[in-house]
């Protein structure tokens, strides 16, 4: 009789030891692969049973959660939703995240392993830790300078810290109330078909996944080409450069707007936008360096996130030497950002260094630890610093002397470049303006800002439209935010 009892005994520790093997199995080695089931619904009712994380802008909650009292408890609330949705994007019970609800998803809905002291216990319990909070670098005051300066003008707005590339700045017109796609009731359905149905695409991101033909701005990356190529040694000396000029190998003639662009130095080229010696200098430059500079800037590259990613903006690195003068002058097929353009003259601004920009200034626990830290990081060096400090004054002269006068700002050196795009079949389109400029009060020792602005659609008959008409007062308005001058 002992004898079967022993066996019996050891068959139930048999038994226990295989139960206890296949617990640890489902509940440990196969957890995630049952979590990503989607017929399992507990993930998505434990990630709403609690409030989100907040967004943080100048220490104050741009986001927040309302309690619904339904299966998914908790819907996202958004303060100023308009004008932060560029920055915060959307966190929808039924369409899911995007930008910073989506990039730092894991610390705002509280899952990620580093906002616990003991991760693994955490995926043995199921415990569910408080959503963390993420704090930006956006600046609030340039923020609603940018937002009210578009008004009801499509386009964007980017502002950076040049020395250390702390996004200040992210608008995009027109845009959208964020907590209308916050719930899953039939609204959120109706606010979702309406929105993508908008002919304005207002959940667009123009700041940083939209292209546009940046025109006379990207005459910035071809001075600093010839300058650092030696093709242009004195900024004051005639360019030998025919105005109109013909394309090479066609017989098809570019002239200018303005008057006093034949064989003018690259100083009064760049403060008057003459097309003509911007285009020949990127043809005397040649395609390889002037490639090597667009990419030095970042054109190109596919990798810049902020932590969410950007569109890439492009250079053409196969063309002809006539479709090279119109690349020269940001035309023919060169695109790109308005972020990209805001870290053109933030490397001017910072003596030639271009600093990789970041959204996220620190990610912190609920009640405050933190978690991580964002940090200054070089990008590339898109030129010398002698260039660099060359385009500076070439930049000013364009604000004092020349198409940027409307950027001035009391108490500030202002440093600018004014652009206006064509495009559309034929250039039929009405003209994008651009301005991308940077400023430091006299008092400080570096330039503090560096913003580019772009407008789609601006309120002018087509042969007045201008970069420094239309695009300059916005820059204006947000690098005196920044500055904190008031007139």
């Amino acid at each position: 009789m002992t004898k079967y009892i022993r066996r019996a005994a050891a068959l139930c520790a048999l038994l226990l030891v295989a139960l206890l093997v296949n617990a640890t199995r489902v509940q440990v080695v196969q957890a995630r692969a049952y979590d990503a089931n989607p017929a399992n619904r507990r993930p998505e009712i434990a990630r709403w049973s609690q409030p989100r994380g907040n967004i943080l802008v100048g220490g104050r909650p741009v986001t927040g959660s309302k309690d619904t009292g339904e299966q998914l408890r908790y819907e996202r609330t958004y303060r100023d939703g308009p004008l932060y949705a560029p920055v915060t994007g959307f966190a929808s019970q039924v369409y899911g995240t995007t930008l910073l609800e989506h990039a730092e998803n894991p610390l705002l809905d509280g899952s990620d392993p580093m906002l616990s002291f003991l991760p693994l216990w955490n995926d043995i319990t199921r415990d569910q830790n408080a959503g963390g909070e993420v704090v930006t670098t956006v600046d609030a005051a340039a923020q609603r300078a940018a937002y009210r300066g578009l008004g009801a003008r499509r386009g964007a707005v980017v502002a950076l810290e040049p020395a250390t590339g702390r996004v200040l700045t992210l608008v995009s017109r027109p845009s959208y109330d964020p907590e209308l796609l916050s719930g899953n009731g039939p609204s959120v359905a109706r606010a979702w078909a309406r929105l993508n149905g908008d002919e304005g695409k207002p959940m667009l991101n123009r700041a940083v996944r939209q292209t546009y033909p940046p025109g006379s701005t990207f005459k910035v990356v071809t001075a600093a080409a010839a300058l650092d190529a030696g093709v242009v040694e004195d900024v004051d000396a005639p360019t030998r450069s025919p105005a109109p000029y013909t394309l090479p190998g066609t017989t098809t003639s570019l002239a200018n707007e303005v008057e006093g662009c034949e064989n003018a130095s690259l100083r009064y080229a760049f403060e008057w936008s003459c097309n003509t010696v911007f285009a020949k200098l990127g043809v005397d430059v040649g395609l390889g360096a002037m490639r090597d500079t667009a990419r030095a800037f970042g054109f190109n590259d596919s990798g810049v996130r902020i932590p969410f990613s950007v569109a890439p903006s492009s250079f053409d690195t196969h063309m002809d030497r006539a479709q090279l003068a119109l690349s020269s002058i940001g035309q023919f097929d060169t695109r790109a950002t308005p972020l990209q353009m805001a870290m053109v003259t933030a490397a001017v601004a910072n003596g030639g260094t271009v600093r990789a920009p970041y959204l996220v200034e620190r990610t912190t626990t609920a009640d405050g630890r933190t978690v991580s830290t964002a940090g200054t990081r070089t990008f590339r060096q898109a030129m010398t610093s002698t260039t660099a400090r060359r385009l500076r004054e070439l930049m000013l002269g364009v604000v004092t002397d020349g198409t940027g006068g409307k950027a001035r700002i009391r108490g500030a050196a202002v440093g600018g470049k004014t652009g206006t795009a064509q495009h559309g079949l034929g250039n039929s389109g009405t003209p994008y303006a651009w301005f991308i400029g940077w400023a430091q009060s006299h008092d400080a020792l570096e330039p503090e800002v560096a913003v580019a602005v772009v407008v789609e659609d601006a309120d002018a008959v087509r042969g007045e439209i201008s970069g420094g008409g239309d695009a300059g007062p916005i820059a204006r308005d947000v690098m005196r935010a920044v500055l904190k001058r008031a007139g």
